[in-house]
């Protein structure tokens, strides 16, 4: 659950589609961890009488990858089945439509947790993987997130997020009160100083409490969900993540990332593996994935920025050819810790120096082909060096985020007095 390897696996799996005036990219890579864990699902248009309908979801997985794999298969499913579900079709749009389907997604969550208890690895204590799960039903006028864990959801409009869900942390007050009236605790932001996610589908060893319903166990499979209403003009693009993305990088540093990219390509697929990079050489260890939506107000590729990126990418070589000529035998870890000293203006935003490595990368080759082998992310005290400086970075966002929900929280407890 916790191991890693010695070299990152960066090759990628990627997908895209387009429906409901919706264009999807996705990227997913195993990285650091000794296994590939993550499963994502996109369905542009659902059956039936449901086509101008779409889903998309992000599920990740701990201690291994059997849950996580299917939920991507059987949760919309699981939701499409419900009576809830089925209730809401026959409403006309409003409240009582909306209330339906809310708890047709929430059922089907609970109805899945429970289903997967017999599959046969699970029955036999064979299998004891759990995984978060963030997921998007959009339909063409309201935007349905549920989110279970700590993977997460942010909707981007005018430039900057708008909307994002809330991580499920064992430290949040009202998940800790929950765990610890479940005759549990909470050591080191963990429960029972084991799992970092106080909400998860699977993980059944956290949810055996007698005389305790589904959602009042050590771990919890609810989902928190949230309805937001399509905003056309507005709306640029949803992003749903797992946390090895969200590690590295905040709601405000990727929404001005992705936004910034669109301006240069309308690949969805480019732009979904930017992020991936950009978060490995930010010193995510973690498994990432990533599904960016883009909404019709999207950003268009500007010849504007198109060329203020060639302009980057000019000023960014000739300092590279000056640090090489200027010190001889340089390594490729060492260039990258003495770029990192420099004032570099107009990187892109949310994603800095680390979002240019591969061309920095290239240039490098081509002026030090000999040296090529230092620019290999491995075990070595170069590349974990420079993974040092950038993990502090992530134990930053992390206690942000906590400090945020917690005081949030304070806030919603303030107004209920």
């Amino acid at each position: 659950m916790g191991a890693f390897l010695d070299k990152p696996k960066t090759e990628k799996y990627n997908e895209r589609g387009s429906g409901n005036g919706l264009r999807y990219g996705l990227a997913s890579m195993q990285g650091w961890r000794v296994e590939m864990e993550d499963a994502h699902c996109a369905v542009t248009a659902l059956p039936g009488d449901l086509k101008d309908w779409s889903f998309y979801a992000v599920f990740d997985g701990h201690a291994g990858a059997r849950v996580s794999a299917h939920c991507a298969t059987n949760l919309l499913e699981c939701i499409m089945q419900t009576e809830d579900f089925k209730k809401s079709l026959g409403e006309n749009d409003g409240p009582s439509a909306t209330d339906a389907i809310k708890q047709g997604i929430r059922r089907g969550f609970l109805n899945l947790d429970e289903n997967m208890r017999d599959l046969p690895e699970v029955a036999t204590g064979e299998d004891k993987s759990g995984s978060t799960a963030v997921c998007a039903l959009i339909t063409p006028q309201t935007i349905y997130i549920a989110n279970c864990g700590d993977s997460r959801a942010i909707i981007c409009r005018d430039g900057k997020p708008a909307f994002s869900t809330r991580d499920h942390k064992p430290i949040m007050p009202d998940e800790k009160e929950r765990i610890q009236n479940a005759g549990g605790s909470v050591m080191i932001q963990r429960v029972n100083g084991s799992l970092a996610v106080s909400r998860a589908l699977g993980d059944y060893e956290y949810k055996n409490v007698e005389g305790k319903g589904p959602c009042e166990q050590l771990v919890s499979p609810e989902p928190e969900i949230f309805v937001e209403t399509r905003e056309d003009s507005q709306d640029e693009f949803l992003v749903l993540a797992c946390d090895g993305v969200w590690d590295v990088m905040t709601n405000e540093d990727l929404c001005s990332f992705v936004s910034s990219r669109m301006s240069l390509t309308d690949d969805l697929e480019v732009i979904a593996n930017q992020v991936i990079d950009t978060c490995l050489y930010k010193g995510s260890r973690d498994n990432m994935s990533i599904v960016i939506v883009a909404c019709p107000a999207a950003p268009k590729v500007s010849p504007k920025a198109l060329a203020q990126e060639e302009e980057l990418e000019a000023q960014l070589e000739k300092q590279i050819t000056e640090l090489v000529e200027q010190n001889d035998g340089i390594t490729f870890q060492q260039l990258i810790r003495n770029m990192h000293d420099l004032d570099i203006p107009n990187l892109p935003p949310g994603g800095g120096l680390s979002a240019k490595r591969n061309f920095v990368e290239e240039v490098f080759k081509k002026l030090c082909p000999d040296r090529a082998d230092s620019m290999a992310m491995g075990d070595d005290a170069g590349a974990m060096n420079f993974l040092r400086t950038m993990m502090p970075r992530a134990g930053e966002l992390a206690a942000a985020a906590i400090a945020s929900e917690i005081a949030m929280d304070d806030d919603e407890a303030a107004e209920n007095q």
